[in-house]
């Protein structure tokens, strides 16, 4: 079946990837994932005054903590569809005193035009799957979206391809009859690595469906992404050396000396 809009021919269509992972994900990684996004920001997203901002943002984990922990206004990014359907079903829940205090935007962070919306941003889990060249304009748009002073928190990708192919089987889980499964290949593809997802439902006697999604992924040192983001401005704050995050500022720019135009 297939949705035809009628409109503008103009407007831009919508990013169909993460279909398939959009339905297994909520039920096979994000309990963990939620641990994980408390253990890595919880302190961070609570000190929020501005608001948050969470690039990437998925199915709403980084959103809803910041919900949770901050009372600042809270901007979620996330282009695919298939990702904000889950993330916009998970908001129709909340009060409405939460949900009031949160805007879900449909685009790349470079096409929302936000200017000086946060003074805490999250990019969890996504630079890694982001083309250096396509990378390099996330970086001007946070430096947009963020108030002076504001911090970003990046959580790194691999810095490199990996040497083997790796395999991470998922826990499985039981919906009613159905036991829902997974796993996660990486693998060397030239400088990228290759990520596929397999996941099947099966009851107690056969395996009812099967679906595989394929992602790829750029891996980047934590030493060049500081460089690229040093050219907007940004430095590195102190005590995340040892972090699987990557942690900059964007510093209040000294006030003009009276009559110098200068800084």
């Amino acid at each position: 079946m297939h949705t035809l809009l009628s409109g503008p021919s103009g407007l831009p269509r919508e990013p169909d990837s993460y279909a398939v992972t959009a339905e297994f994900y909520d039920i096979l990684q994000a309990d963990a994932d939620a641990a994980r996004v408390r253990q890595l920001y919880a302190r961070q997203i609570a000190e929020a005054r501005t608001g948050v901002l969470d690039v990437g943002a998925g199915t709403g984990r980084v959103t809803m903590l910041a919900l949770a922990e901050s009372r600042a206004g809270v901007h979620a990014v996330e282009p695919a569809r298939a990702m904000r359907t889950s993330l916009l079903t998970r908001l129709a829940a909340l009060p409405s005193e939460q949900r009031d205090r949160v805007t879900v935007h449909p685009h790349t962070l470079d096409e929302t035009a936000l200017d000086a919306v946060a003074d805490v941003a999250v990019c969890h889990n996504m630079v890694g799957c982001l083309p250096p060249g396509v990378r390099g304009k996330l970086w001007p748009a946070l430096g947009r979206a963020l108030a002076p002073g504001g911090s970003l928190f990046v959580q790194l990708p691999p810095a490199r391809v990996p040497a083997r192919t790796l395999v991470r089987r998922l826990a499985e889980k039981r919906v009613g009859e159905h036991v829902y499964g997974g796993r996660m290949t990486m693998s060397a593809a030239g400088y990228r690595i290759r990520t596929r997802a397999d996941y099947w439902v099966r009851d107690a006697e056969d395996v009812l469906r099967e679906h595989t999604e394929t992602f790829w992924m750029w891996p980047a040192t934590r030493a060049r992404l500081t460089d690229e983001l040093a050219a907007h401005g940004f430095v590195p704050l102190p005590g995340y050396e040892q972090s699987e995050l990557l942690a900059v500022t964007l510093p209040v720019a000294p006030p003009l000396r009276p009559g110098t135009g200068i800084r």
